[in-house]
């Protein structure tokens, strides 16, 4: 063979050689970026500067950091968009629909202001997006889950509803204020809101069950600035205890309470009252407020409620509200959802939550089904998901019922003493 065939073969075997080489690596190329997996987007709703509403980022924020921490969801990291929505229903509905159509985002959590979460359950319907209530009480939430199941099964309620909430109350006050106290008189003070018009149904209901006469029904304005005509009726018809509904509103009747010294325990409902930082934001004045929530330190309602209650306090320097520890159990669910269903498309997400059955920080949380009268809504039970009710107690959040989990006894402040001293 002479020198130019051989010159001929061997760049002819070069050259397939390097074609081998490259086909090689067009082959491993589209492997390797198969590997690459695009973050899970969620997002997380509500406002930001209240109480309630930073809770809810907050607990947002913990559960994808630790999602994140231990590899992510199948391997893909978790990415949290967060949208103040200012309380309003309005810029409410603006946010979920830049959620999903510009971040395009798989889900979104959040809310505890029922009307914001009834203004957003249309447009989870219209844009087929998973929508976790995980604060708001309104029954009509799961009321349109159940009515319109098609359509708005895309909607989920992580958090007892409000007809829950006041058989919770009237469970605490014939243990306690009627057993313990030999209260027998209360009046009813909820805040105008879609939430507590089912709470206070439920409270009319049973109360009287629970052994309280109910002297009177007063709805206010969650505008209302000077509550002093209110207690003062409170007080002329000389009931025992304040059973509230209170969540939009909290600061200025708990602090007018104390200030007017009026004589009537305050029960019920306070969900502000649920962050430590209420303390300083009523100047000391809740002490003694008593109210249900989900949460609270020393409250071991399951085993992963207390390491919950001291990470959140430890990072953001105060208490979780109730809606924190809601928020942060539905993004684990979530994670649960996605993984049980191999997908994040939103179908399959609903199927995947509709078989939800998590030991959360709250209880163990399942949901109703289609046929049930609060469709997608928690479950509530003795076994599944209650409340733990607490009182203020010199500067302290002390969990004071259920008995399996109270730490000490009711404290009566002492204006409220005389006042049942004297009509005994």
């Amino acid at each position: 063979m002479n020198t130019s065939a051989r010159k001929t073969i061997w760049t002819l075997g070069s050259f397939l050689a390097a074609m081998v080489l490259v086909a090689g690596v067009s082959l491993v190329a589209p492997a390797a970026h198969a590997k690459t997996k695009a973050p899970i987007r969620i997002g997380v709703i509500a406002p930001f500067s209240a109480i309630d509403g930073a809770s809810i980022i907050n607990g947002a924020e913990m559960a994808v950091d630790e999602i994140n921490k231990a590899g992510g969801i199948e391997g893909r990291p978790v990415k949290l968009f967060k949208y103040d929505n200012h309380a309003s229903a309005t810029d409410a509905v603006r946010a979920f629909q830049r959620a999903v159509k510009q971040d395009h985002v798989v889900a979104i959590a959040g809310t505890f202001i029922s009307e914001v979460a009834l203004a957003i359950e249309p447009w989870s319907a219209r844009l087929h997006t998973p929508f976790i209530v995980t604060g708001a009480a309104s029954t009509k939430i799961t009321g349109e889950v159940h009515n319109h199941y098609a359509r708005d099964k895309y909607v989920f309620h992580n958090w007892l509803n409000s007809d829950f909430q006041g058989r919770v109350v009237c469970d605490f006050a014939k243990d306690e204020l009627v057993g313990k106290l030999g209260y027998k008189t209360a009046v009813v003070m909820s805040e105008d809101a879609a939430w507590t018009q089912p709470l206070d149904v439920s409270y009319l209901k049973c109360l009287p069950k629970a052994g309280l006469k109910v002297l009177d029904h007063i709805r206010f304005s969650p505008d209302t600035n000077d509550f002093t005509p209110l207690f003062n009726k409170v007080e002329s018809e000389h009931a025992d205890v304040i059973i509230a509904g209170w969540a939009h509103v909290g600061v200025k009747p708990t602090v007018q309470w104390h200030q007017q010294q009026v004589p009537a325990l305050l029960a019920g409902i306070n969900a502000q009252a649920g962050a430590s930082s209420f303390w300083k934001s009523t100047n000391g004045d809740t002490e003694g407020v008593i109210t249900g929530t989900a949460g609270v330190s020393g409250a071991a309602v399951t085993p992963k409620s207390e390491p919950f209650t001291k990470a959140y306090t430890k990072r953001y320097h105060t208490t979780p509200a109730y809606n924190a520890y809601s928020t942060y159990d539905s993004i684990y669910m979530l994670k649960a959802a996605i993984e049980r269903e191999h997908s994040t498309n939103a179908d399959k997400l609903v199927t995947g939550l509709e078989k939800t059955d998590y030991l959360g920080t709250v209880g163990r949380v399942k949901f109703y089904g289609r046929n049930d009268l609060y469709t997608h809504g928690m479950e509530y039970g003795k076994d599944l998901v209650q409340t733990v009710v607490f009182q203020w107690q010199h500067g302290k959040q002390v969990p004071v019922w259920p008995h399996r989990v109270s730490l000490a006894k009711l404290e009566v402040p002492s204006f409220v003493k005389q006042h049942v001293a004297m009509n005994r």
